[in-house]
């Protein structure tokens, strides 16, 4: 992980051996899997956030990041991050009264 941007902030290595800065905005367990959410660490204003999914599988006892390969899977995570991350920032303000 990198110290520059904190703990949320890891690097990723794509399939090519390009590596690349993300930040974890949120994890999900769905199904008894867990899937973690990522966006680019270094996004201009006008750019829209990608957002990658990866899920956690065990590989020789070892826990390790991958892809989500299956479409419709790939969707339904992608959906539920999506309504998560909107009632996070749609929730209502609440009065001190």
């Amino acid at each position: 992980m990198s110290e520059e941007y904190g703990s949320n902030f890891v690097i990723l290595t794509d399939e090519e051996g390009n590596e690349k800065e993300f930040e974890h905005i949120d994890t999900l367990e769905d199904g008894g899997t867990i899937y973690l959410a990522f966006i680019p660490a270094e996004l201009s204003l006008e750019e829209e956030a990608e957002v990658v999914i990866l899920k956690i599988v065990e590989e020789d006892g070892e826990e390790l990041l991958a892809t989500v390969d299956d479409d419709a899977e790939s969707q339904r995570i992608y959906e539920l991050f999506m309504a998560r991350l909107e009632e996070m920032y749609d929730a209502p303000e609440f009065d001190d009264d």
